[in-house]
């Protein structure tokens, strides 16, 4: 069978992986949350695969250390791991898991950013049929990178991945200033410098697709976990929320601002159907005249005999 090419990879969000201390109840949590289902890895059973209508969206495994971190991971891409490593090395970064291969799937490398974030490097194998360019688009819909040097933080992911800042917003001063970038035209995500009371290291934090954030919030708190920032509503509509799973990962949710279209169809179906038009009365013919009855004969006469005496 012949190998196609996938689609140009550097600098997109490709996968997402939970690195935990308890696999079962983290796949409870995330498949009642987000309604993701779950299935086994093929090449690794032990290597749990979240799924929607059957496509994988996001990786579940348990902690390769004791002492390693419990995490969501993102998976960004390139077209080359080991040059990708030596260059984050390079700008100051640190390589936790040096390049390796994962049979049938693709080459990776955790990396730590200058500030301290963890994300990993991967390089797909080609397919026999080429997956979407974005095959996590209804699963992750943002990447937040919180951290204490935002300005450093951008300039070393724009010089492995070629990103580019776009648009800012200014938070106040506590919050100081949201910095959103994007790669080739498309909108990846934020980078802000962590409050003084947010406690922990420089992290990603990647925002799950949901229907309705506000409700995802009172079912995070209902599973047992916490919710640590909103839900509120952010510019342009949409509604996030963030919160912490029963192991303690962090992770966020959103839900796009709700177009008026579907509301406006649902109001049509539900409106009384109009009666049928009736078919318009024919107006009556006008009746016709009667013709004049004919005199009788001796009538007749009668008129002839007038005439003469005259």
């Amino acid at each position: 069978m012949a190998t196609a090419s996938l689609p140009p990879v550097r600098g997109s969000f490709i996968w997402h992986e939970l690195m935990t201390t308890d696999t079962t109840s983290a796949a409870n949590f995330y498949t009642k949350l987000v309604g993701w289902k779950t299935k086994a890895f093929d090449q690794n059973p032990s290597y749990t695969m979240f799924t929607v209508k059957g496509d994988g969206v996001a990786g579940l495994m348990a902690l390769p250390e004791p002492n390693s971190p419990r995490v969501w991971l993102a998976y960004i891409g390139t077209p080359n791991v080991d040059e990708t490593a030596r260059q984050a090395e390079g700008l100051g970064g640190k390589v936790v898991k040096k390049p390796e291969d994962i049979p049938t799937v693709g080459r990776f490398a955790i990396i730590q950013d200058p500030q301290g974030a963890l994300f990993v490097a991967f390089t797909p194998l080609p397919r026999p049929t080429p997956p979407k360019a974005t095959p996590n688009v209804d699963a992750f819909t943002w990447h937040e990178l919180i951290t204490t040097d935002w300005r450093g933080a951008l300039a070393f992911y724009k010089s492995l991945f070629g990103w580019e800042e776009t648009d800012s917003m200014d938070m106040g001063p506590e919050m100081g200033t949201y910095q959103m970038y994007g790669w080739k035209g498309r909108m990846l995500g934020g980078m802000m410098n962590k409050p003084k009371q947010n406690p922990g290291p420089p992290a990603w934090l990647s925002y799950m697709k949901v229907v309705d954030a506000k409700k995802s919030a009172a079912t995070i708190k209902k599973l047992g976990g916490q919710v640590i920032n909103g839900p509120m509503e952010v510019p342009g509509g949409s509604w996030i929320a963030a919160g912490l799973d029963l192991q303690g990962v962090a992770f966020a949710v959103h839900s796009p601002k709700k177009s008026k279209a579907p509301a406006a169809k649902a109001a049509r179906r539900a409106a009384p159907k109009a009666s049928k038009k009736k078919k318009p009365v024919r107006k009556a013919k006008p009746a016709k005249r009667s013709k004049p009855a004919k005199r009788s004969k001796p009538a007749r006469k009668k008129k002839a005999a007038a005439k003469k005496r005259k």
